[in-house]
This record gives C-alpha cells, sequence and structure tokens, in this order.
C-alpha cells in the first residue's frame, strides 16, 4: 500500500485527573478498552488512513510504558517516535512541541482516548487526507452539545464554530480527530490562550476557516464515535467493542491484521508476533489471519 505524506500525532498526555484513582499509576491511553489498550484504538485509525509515521506526545513517566507495549513500531511496519510534553498546555501545543518531526509533512491528531468504528470508514478516511485543502475535521451528532466544541453548517459549509456553547443551534460535535497541513505549527503558535489558560483548538480550526481551507467529514448514522474520558465511557466503549468482536467473530483496532493487510509486514513478521501473544485470544487471533 502507497503511504502519503502525512505525520501522525497521537496526544497521550494529561493528566486525566477524571479517571482517578485508576490514573495515578497508569496513563489512561493505557487502561482497557475491552482486551486491547486504549491507545491501539486511536493508533488503528492513523493506520488506516495509509500513515506509517506515528508521534505519540506523553508525560514523561508515561513514556517507558508506551515504549514498552509500542516500542519503534517497526515489527508493526511502523515508525514511531516519542515526545515528552512537560505541561498539558492545549490541543494545538502538540505541533508546537512536534516541530522538529513535522517539517514539511501534513498532520494527523488524534486523542488518545478516542475511538471510532463504522462501515466505510477506512475509505473516508483515505480520501479525507487527498481532499485536504488546510484542515478537516470530523462531526458528529450529540444529545449533549454543551459538552463539546460545535460546528453550525449552512448549506453544506461550515458557518460557525463554538466552544462549550450553553445554547446551540447545531449538535454537531467536532471529534478528535483532525487532518492539517503544516501550516498548523505557524498557526499554533500565534494563538492565544484561552481564558482557561490552554491553546484552543477550535481557535486553531477558526484560522483555517478564516481563509477558506476548513472542510468537514460528518459521521452519520452509520459510525460510532466514542470518548473514553471517564469510567462510564470507557466501560461503555469496552461493552461496544466486546459485543461487535463475539457477534462477527472480528477484531477491532488489530494492529497486526492492519499492518498485513497494508503490506507493510508479511506473514511471516506477523508469526513472530504471534509469539507475543501466543496464550492469548489475541494470539489466537492472530493465527486466522496468517
Amino acid at each position: 500500500m502507497k503511504t502519503n505524506n502525512t505525520l501522525g500525532i497521537i496526544l497521550a498526555g494529561g493528566n486525566a485527573t477524571r479517571m482517578g484513582p485508576l490514573t495515578k499509576v497508569v496513563s489512561k491511553q493505557l487502561l482497557p478498552i475491552y482486551d486491547k489498550p486504549t491507545i491501539f484504538y486511536p493508533l488503528s485509525v492513523l493506520m488506516l488512513s495509509g500513515i506509517k509515521d506515528i508521534l505519540i506526545i506523553t508525560k514523561i513517566e508515561d513514556q517507558n510504558s508506551f515504549n514498552k507495549l509500542l516500542g519503534d513500531g517497526k515489527t508493526l511496519g511502523l515508525n514511531i517516535k516519542y515526545v515528552i510534553q512537560k505541561t498539558p498546555r492545549g490541543l494545538p501545543d502538540a505541533f508546537i512541541c512536534s516541530e522538529d518531526y513535522i517539517k514539511k509533512k501534513n498532520v494527523a491528531l488524534i486523542l488518545g482516548d478516542n475511538f471510532f468504528y463504522g462501515q466505510g470508514f477506512t475509505n473516508r478516511l483515505r480520501n479525507s487526507i487527498k481532499k485536504n485543502i488546510g484542515a478537516t475535521i470530523f462531526l458528529y451528532p450529540v444529545k449533549n452539545p454543551e459538552n463539546f466544541g460545535i460546528a453550525e453548517l449552512n448549506r453544506g459549509k461550515i458557518k460557525n464554530i463554538y466552544e462549550k456553547p450553553k445554547k446551540s443551534k447545531s449538535n454537531l460535535a467536532i471529534t478528535g480527530l483532525y487532518f492539517f497541513s503544516n501550516e498548523a505549527v505557524k498557526i499554533s503558535k500565534s494563538l492565544k490562550k484561552s481564558l482557561r489558560g490552554e491553546l484552543e483548538i477550535t481557535d486553531l480550526i477558526k484560522k483555517y476557516q478564516n481563509k477558506n481551507k476548513l472542510r468537514y467529514e460528518l459521521i452519520g448514522r452509520g459510525g460510532a464515535w466514542l470518548d473514553t474520558g471517564n469510567a462510564d465511557q470507557l466501560l461503555d466503549a469496552s461493552h461496544f467493542v466486546s459485543t461487535v468482536e463475539k457477534r462477527q467473530g472480528l477484531k477491532i483496532a488489530c494492529l497486526e491484521e492492519i499492518s498485513l493487510n497494508n503490506d507493510w509486514i508479511t506473514k511471516k513478521e506477523l508469526k513472530q508476533r504471534i509469539l507475543l501473544f501466543k496464550n492469548s485470544e489475541y494470539g489466537e487471533y492472530l493465527k486466522k489471519c496468517q
């Protein structure tokens, strides 16, 4: 499979205080969604997009754990590197931290606790990268728009963007998946902190909107987007994955299967991965992928 000139960034820092005491000793992105660490799910989205170069932004105390889990990614046909974020300063800070790696590449940013699923989603991801004119956001209808960044549409175009509006004319939440041109670094550096003392992703998106370089993809009824930011949401995601996998006999976010289908690893290399999980259900599933 031909890869693209895009760097994938997974934001896996933050303190995850809403998940305490679970996150006192382990990163939220390493907690399980059913049978896999949470970070497998956003990583799988980048892989399905055709992205091999991955940057994982973590806290200093968590980096060794992520490295132990994923290493440099070579056994998965990936190129994974790690960056320390000393202090969470908002989502656009991810581009500032990653400036030395982005260079002339475009960027796909995904939050480390976000879960996406849906038929045809892979094609939508790859087409979005091809069509991206500056920035692409993914929208999903929610019943509580006051808890999200919201996009208001008018005649197929984005009219307004709001950050957690008390009253909203729209219920389309901006999900934790974004495609940006490499201008994102320069623009992020020009942003001013909000009243809560952070750089806001909605401010970055508005900059692209003002330049007429913003497009969107709507994840409709046939897809699922879950934010696993608290214990209930993490449990809901686990139930969802368990139900789908048991019904279909297919695994969601199986990294080795995606790499094999992308021709990033061979069947011989897959066998080496199987040895790592030889006594698990995951390992048994990998045997069926050969």
